[in-house]
């Protein structure tokens, strides 16, 4: 649910999350069930995503800019709830601040070969994570003999992110990038974009009950937490949650009114646009 407020300081601490548009809401969701006391500023940088479908160095700009903004709005931590993000820029935004905590997020492979009784697991993500050094870092090191089946899903997370899961384009998208995990006998599927989870009921239906999904969205709420220590003396009440996007503001308003199911104050954040966005 969303409410509008009066412009306010920033929160005297918090955790910064951010994501090219709306799918790092499950990670925000998490945090507040984990710790409803906990300030959280979000921006969704919906007027330049999907993250996956830019130039590295375009996402890298793109991560310092939201950086930025969250720590001038008091975050102390900051969550890169995007695996694009992750796996291009969280090293650079970790040596431009060298004393800010960064937790990212990364296709959940560990839990996904604890979970596979068949060993073969199937990556939903998007080609530039699937493409990227991190991931086949994180490969080598947990996976690199299981049967693995990466499935880049172009143009699903610009679907999820234009506000309507059921639609049929998502439905569509859907049943072509699963499909063919599918098909292949997998029992683990991995969702390695933060976005997918709000598909994950087409997913199913696509792959079927005995498949086993992998959201790892409150693994990162529980490490973000686990970082901020335990509550300060007078923490007792739900902390403020500002929401700010790069796009469309009602369209932002629509997602968090559909996924979240706390008291939310929506921003727009028009300096942060680029012109050759």
């Amino acid at each position: 649910m969303t409410v509008d407020a009066p412009d306010r300081p920033a929160p005297r601490h918090g955790v910064g999350v951010f994501d090219s548009g709306v799918g790092g809401l499950s990670v925000l969701r998490a945090l507040r069930l984990r710790r409803p006391t906990l300030p959280l500023v979000y921006v969704a940088d919906s007027g330049h995503a999907p993250y996956g479908e830019r130039a590295d160095a375009f996402v890298i700009d793109r991560a310092m800019r939201v950086t930025e903004h969250l720590l001038d709005r008091g975050a102390e931590l900051i969550v890169v709830a995007c695996n694009t993000a992750t796996a291009v820029a969280i090293d650079a935004l970790r040596a431009r601040w060298p004393g800010t905590r960064f937790v990212g997020v990364e296709p959940g492979l560990k839990p996904a070969l604890a979970a596979s009784r068949s060993g073969r697991i199937g990556v939903m993500a998007t080609s530039a994570t699937l493409a990227s050094a991190r991931f086949r870092r994180l490969v080598d090191r947990l996976a690199s003999g299981a049967d693995l089946h990466l499935q880049a899903c172009a143009g699903l997370a610009g679907a999820l992110e234009a506000g309507d899961p059921g639609s049929e384009e998502v439905r569509s998208l859907v049943d072509r990038h699963a499909g063919p995990l599918r098909a292949a006998g997998v029992d683990v599927v991995v969702l390695g974009c933060t976005h997918y989870p709000f598909a994950a009921h087409w997913i199913r239906q696509v792959l079927g009950p005995d498949v086993v999904l992998i959201d790892t969205a409150d693994a990162i709420a529980r490490r973000a937490v686990a970082l901020m220590g335990e509550p300060e003396r007078g923490e007792a009440h739900d902390a403020a949650v500002e929401l700010w996007t790069t796009g469309d503001v009602v369209a932002l308003r629509r997602a968090s009114a559909r996924w979240l199911d706390f008291p939310v104050d929506v921003r727009c954040w028009p300096q942060a646009r680029m012109a050759d966005a």
